[in-house]
């Protein structure tokens, strides 16, 4: 056993010696009665704390790791007040990861004693209520996803797995997510680190990811590698194949896996070789302008036998994205989806300056995007993912209403998996398991417990989703509109989502530029900018 591990069972290993020392020293004295009841209680305690399945922390940290849960008991007098006074650093996560656990583990989420969140400060949103609301039976909520060149669409759950590679996932973590989606039939995304034997162990739905590193699509030499591809992509499980341009937690940011955190199942999911570093560049090498780009899905389309083909981006210069779409108009060749991530999001490590003050946001991503692919009449041919933050049916709802077709996210199924945010991803020392390849640490995620976590989080905020939905007197979450929604401006006023992020109408950016209105112009400006054979501008603009 490692260091690092016997330093976890030192208090479990310290209770068996004094239970063992007190029993020996029976005969001396019957005094020896108590201690030998109280550390053979605790020594018990923490033989069952090492078995038992719910608990990823007890497992981890035998009898100390009860203090926790002593804490936490103590925390719904204290939430209050640190939240009303500033002193909580991240109120967000705390009220999102207390929904989920509740959810994941199905008990009861109501709370008295109203709203938890300062409902006269700027920017505090809600959703707008009927007086006739609606009741909606059937939650399991869908999507089509698959344009006119799409021979196998894929009708997914409007909420599903985001990107999180095996590798900065455990196996049981991965294995857990990935038997969750097949219980409750939603789609698990693989992230950038290939397709590995616990993704094709739980049997669920995949979106095989494709990065700038290609995993398990590669050559010898690093490139990209269409037989290869066609290998993993053909395979039944997976439903739809998503290119990955860049990522809200690091956009434009490339990474070195090295040598010595490569283990054997890490190169069999990847294709990579042991013993040497891995690289995944900050650009991909198959395309490099965007008419390339449109070549290059449709080349996957077809070794794909004909599944969704797109791809996810943290929106950075609007140009770019708009010489996307350029090319797609001048070849014909559209994605079938596009999936927004928000610099807000993301699970992984990332350096501080990226996280905090690179990429889009995910509500101005995805207005952009929605936005500009109206502006040519494609926004009906192409479906829209959305991933950032979003765990609540509020984020999901919310989301929706300003033109996500369906929700990803991390996060969430990170907390339903028993993550407490340690925040010690990177250093493979995550306390529960879930972001460690250790094999001891990983053993504290049952698999069998945290897979039926996973699927009913996924199960129960969709019933939530459902719930508001019919509070709006709505009959499906795609019938959400930004008008739904008011929110509060610095001034104390109040606005509604069409004021806040307002919608040009279709086809404005096929206009002449008299017939525009001054906020289609400043579209229509960038658009002029954009050229569908280089992402390299002619111009200073961005």
């Amino acid at each position: 056993m490692k260091l690092d591990s016997l330093q976890r069972y030192i208090p479990f290993i310290l209770v068996v010696a004094l239970t063992i020392a007190a029993i020996v020293s029976l005969p001396w004295s019957l005094w020896f009665a108590l201690p030998t009841a109280l550390f053979g209680w605790l020594a018990l305690l923490g033989i069952y704390d090492i078995i038992q399945p719910r608990h990823s922390i007890l497992r981890n940290y035998p009898v100390i790791g009860h203090m926790r849960f002593m804490f936490e008991g103590m925390r719904p007098e204290i939430r209050q007040y640190l939240i009303e006074s500033d002193q909580d650093e991240e109120p967000f996560s705390r009220e999102a990861r207390s929904i989920v656990y509740q959810r994941a583990k199905g008990v009861e989420d109501k709370r008295p004693f109203g709203t938890r969140k300062r409902v006269y400060d700027a920017g505090y949103s809600w959703l707008t209520h009927s007086v006739q609301p609606k009741h909606i039976e059937d939650s399991d909520f869908r999507v089509l996803i698959g344009g006119a060149d799409c021979a196998q669409p894929y009708n997914a759950s409007i909420y599903n797995i985001s990107a999180m590679s095996f590798g900065a996932l455990s196996a049981n973590a991965i294995l857990s997510l990935n038997t969750g989606a097949k219980a409750s039939g939603f789609a698990h995304d693989t992230g950038e680190g290939g397709i590995s034997r616990y993704h094709r162990q739980g049997g669920g739905d995949l979106i095989y990811e494709i990065g700038s590193g290609y995993f398990g699509c590669r050559g010898a030499d690093g490139q990209f590698d269409a037989d290869k591809f066609a290998e993993q992509a053909t395979q039944d499980q997976v439903k739809m194949i998503e290119i990955k341009l860049s990522q809200g937690a690091k956009p434009g940011h490339g990474g070195v896996l090295p040598a010595a955190k490569i283990t054997p199942e890490i190169a069999e999911a990847r294709g990579v070789p042991m013993g040497k570093d891995c690289e995944s560049p900050a650009a991909h090498t198959a395309f490099s302008t965007p008419i390339e780009m449109m070549e290059f899905i449709a080349l996957l389309r077809a070794r794909s036998n004909g599944k969704p083909v797109g791809f996810k981006l943290c929106v950075g210069h609007r140009r770019e994205f708009m010489c996307i779409v350029k090319a797609m108009l001048k070849t014909g060749i559209l994605p079938d989806f596009i999936v927004v991530d928000g610099k807000e999001g993301g699970t992984g490590a990332a350096p501080l300056e990226f996280t905090n003050h690179l990429g889009m946001p995910l509500t101005e991503g995805l207005t952009f995007v929605h936005n500009t692919l109206r502006g040519v009449h494609l926004r009906d041919k192409i479906r829209i993912g959305a991933s950032g933050k979003l765990i609540t049916a509020y984020d999901i709802s919310r989301v929706l209403a300003l033109g996500a077709d369906w929700i990803n996210s991390a996060r969430g199924y990170m907390f339903a998996l028993g993550c407490i945010q340690a925040q010690a991803c990177h250093t493979n020392r995550c306390p529960v398991g879930v972001a460690t390849q250790d094999p001891v640490r990983q053993r504290a995620i049952d698999v069998g417990d945290k897979s039926q976590r996973v699927a009913r989080f996924h199960d129960n905020t969709m019933k939530a989703l459902a719930e508001m939905t019919g509070a709006a007197g709505l009959e499906h979450p795609n019938k959400f509109l930004p008008r739904h929604f008011l929110m509060r401006q610095n001034n104390g006023a109040m606005i509604t989502g069409d004021e806040a992020y307002p919608c040009p109408p279709p086809g404005f950016l096929l206009k002449e530029r008299g017939q525009c209105s001054l906020n289609e112009i400043e579209f229509l400006t960038r658009w002029e900018r954009a050229f569908p054979d280089s992402f390299t501008p002619r111009d200073d603009g961005i």
